[in-house]
Order: C-alpha cells, then sequence, then structure tokens
C-alpha cells in the first residue's frame, strides 16, 4: 500500500461525513465511507485491492479501534445496565431461535444443505455498524441500551459460531479461544481497577498531561492489540478483543482526555479506513455473474429482517429491531471462509452478500427513523 493509495482512501472516506452533513437526512456517516469503498473496490473501478496485506491489517486495526471505542461507550457502570443485559440476552436468544427454523426453510426450499449457517446469518447483527449510528444519532434511554445489548451479545455468539457451522472441526480450537480473549479482558479489568484505586494511573496522568506523554494512550493501545494478537492467535474475531476490553476500559472509568484521544484516531482515521476497505471487500461482482441469487439473497435478508421485526413482541420498537438486523462484517467472512474452504458456491456467495446489503439497507432506514422519532420528541 503507497502513499498515494492511502490518499485517496483517506479522500473517498469523506464522502462519509459529505452524505452525513444534511442534518435531515440522518445519514450514517459509515454509509458514504461503505459506498466509497465498494466504487473503488473490484467490483467497480477495481483501484482498491482489500487483499492487499498492509490495507487489510490497517483495516484489522480500525476495527479493533472501532469497537473498542464502541464498548467503551457502554454505561457499564449505570444500574440500568443489568436489567438491559437480561433484556438483550432474551432478545438475542429469542431472534436466535426464530432464526433455526427460517434458516433450515430457506435451505430446504433452494436445496442448499446450509441451514446451519443460514440461521447464524439471520441470527446475527453487526456491532460495528450498529453502534457507530446509535452514537453518532445519540439515540439513548432504556430502550436503546436494550437493543445494544442485544447487538453486542448476538454479534460476538455469531462470530464465535460462524467457524462452527463452516468447518465443525474447529469447533473446540474457537471456543477455547473466544475464553481465552473473554478471560485476559477480565484481568485487565481487575489491574486496570487496582491502578485506579491505587491513585496511581491519576499521578501518571497528571505528568502526562504536564509533559505530553499521551501515556493512557500509549498503554491502552498496547493492550487493545496484544489482546488482538491473542484473538488472532487463537483464531477468534478481533470484534470480541476490542470490545471485551472496551468494557473493561468503561468498568474502570474512562478518562475524558483518553477518550477524546481515541476518538480522534478512531473516528479521523483508521475507522473510515476500516469501512472503505469493508466496501471494497464485498464481493459485488458475484451478484451480476449470477442473477439466480438474488431470490435466495431477498429470502435471507427478508428472514432477517422479519426475525428481528419479531422482537416487537416482547416490546422492542420497530425502529430499533429493524436497526439490530444490520449485518455485514460476518456475511463478509463467510462469504470469504466458505470459498476458501469450498463450502459455498459462488451463487450462495453472491445471496449472502445480497442478504447482507438489504439488511443493511433497512437497518440504515431504521436507523435515521429512531433519529428522527427522538427529534419530535425532544421539540415537543
Amino acid at each position: 500500500m503507497s502513499f498515494a493509495t492511502l490518499t485517496v482512501v483517506s479522500a473517498v472516506a469523506l464522502l462519509g461525513p459529505l452524505l452525513a452533513l444534511p442534518r435531515r437526512w440522518h445519514v450514517p456517516v459509515l454509509l458514504g465511507e461503505l459506498v466509497a469503498g465498494v466504487l473503488l473496490g473490484p467490483s467497480v473501478a477495481g483501484y482498491l485491492n482489500p487483499g492487499e496485506a498492509t490495507f487489510a491489517f490497517l483495516a484489522n486495526v480500525g476495527f479493533a479501534l472501532v469497537m473498542f471505542v464502541a464498548g467503551s461507550h457502554v454505561p457499564v457502570r449505570d444500574r440500568r445496565l443489568a436489567p438491559s443485559l437480561r433484556v438483550g440476552l432474551g432478545r438475542a436468544a429469542a431472534v436466535g431461535a426464530l432464526a433455526a427454523p427460517l434458516g433450515w426453510a430457506a435451505a430446504t426450499i433452494f436445496g442448499t444443505g446450509h441451514a446451519a449457517l443460514y440461521a447464524v446469518l439471520i441470527a446475527s447483527s453487526s456491532a460495528a455498524l450498529v453502534l457507530p449510528i446509535v452514537d453518532e444519532e445519540r439515540l439513548a434511554g432504556e430502550r436503546v441500551l436494550q437493543t445494544v445489548a442485544q447487538v453486542a451479545i448476538a454479534d460476538a455468539a455469531c462470530v464465535v459460531a460462524l467457524p462452527l457451522v463452516i468447518d465443525p472441526s474447529t469447533a473446540g480450537r474457537s471456543a477455547a479461544g473466544a475464553v481465552a480473549v473473554v478471560a485476559c479482558s477480565v484481568l485487565l479489568f481487575v489491574a486496570l481497577r487496582a491502578l485506579e484505586r491505587s491513585g496511581l494511573r491519576k499521578r501518571a496522568h497528571r505528568v502526562s498531561e504536564k509533559r505530553g506523554f499521551a501515556l493512557e494512550m500509549r498503554i491502552n493501545l498496547v493492550l487493545l492489540f496484544a489482546l488482538s494478537a491473542l484473538a488472532v492467535t487463537t483464531h477468534v474475531s478481533i470484534l470480541l478483543a476490542g470490545f471485551c476490553f472496551g468494557l473493561a476500559v468503561a468498568a474502570v472509568g474512562e478518562p475524558r482526555r483518553l477518550a477524546k484521544q481515541l476518538f480522534a484516531l478512531t473516528e479521523g482515521f483508521l475507522g473510515p479506513l476500516f469501512f472503505v476497505w469493508l466496501g471494497a471487500s464485498l464481493p459485488l461482482a458475484a451478484v451480476g455473474s449470477h442473477p439466480s441469487s438474488v431470490l435466495l439473497g431477498l429470502v435471507l435478508g427478508g428472514f432477517a429482517i422479519a426475525a428481528h421485526l419479531a422482537m416487537r413482541a416482547t416490546g422492542q420498537p420497530l425502529a430499533l429491531g429493524g436497526l439490530a438486523a444490520a449485518q455485514l462484517g460476518l456475511p463478509v467472512a463467510a462469504v470469504a471462509v466458505g470459498e476458501q474452504t469450498g463450502v459455498l458456491r459462488a451463487e450462495e456467495s453472491a445471496a449472502i452478500v445480497i442478504a447482507a446489503l438489504v439488511s443493511t439497507a433497512v437497518a440504515t432506514a431504521c436507523g435515521a427513523l429512531a433519529a428522527r422519532r427522538r427529534t419530535a420528541m425532544i421539540e415537543r
């Protein structure tokens, strides 16, 4: 990856803020970044190569930071979180229960034999898409907190489940890796809390602020990258590492200066780079080559949306249910792994991409609807 390519990526990422500039549209910034990636990726212009090692690595760093920032914004110390977690867990489990027969129905109708894979995709939610929208649109309240918990739980569970349904032989390794990442996150929380209570963190903060050392940012990046390295080594998604460490930092109490520094690094450079890379990674060319896959894609996307909207029966607003249906990263990973292992045919890969795009479009619209309703309530 050259500086010229990096310049182009940084420049096209500005499409996100430009589309999001008219507040009445409520277009999330990441949507413009995804579109920019699609336009410059192999499916259209062919300028960006998402498989290029440096580009992919920087995107993974951005993904880790996006999930860390998302996790650090979860109000872990809020007493309302415990009941919200219970509700979120219940809804994630309920969507999973609905996804099982829907996945079986799709596999049976189209004769693919991939009921388990379809069920995981239908049940999944994308924290990388949903949490930035929630934060950007300033959605708040108990119902939003419940939805955030639901999305985080569903995403983590489906990330762990994906390799199991594609290649069951990796089940033990994936489960052990997930346990290791969570356990290390808990240990980091204990260590950070001890430093906070001893006053050492505050003393280091004063010295760092006075001398311009940015010690807190440096230390947190070291810990985040170490946990991400563990996730990669144990074949677990970086999502789990970033989000769990973000929760640990939030539980201790994230200093405002650190929050501003990490926000600038993530939102100003590495986060947009990740979403541009993700857009470039979408194999849209397969969709054009296999138009017969459109119907399967629409069915899978429709099932995913229906399963999440069904949570209206539990008291979740339809707009938040539709927002929780967002899925993009997991389907892209499923296509990549499925094609590498020969599990998926090209038309199935195309269908999974279509389903992801359908769910993302609906989730974006629902996020905008939730934001408009919030604005309307404030104006009243």
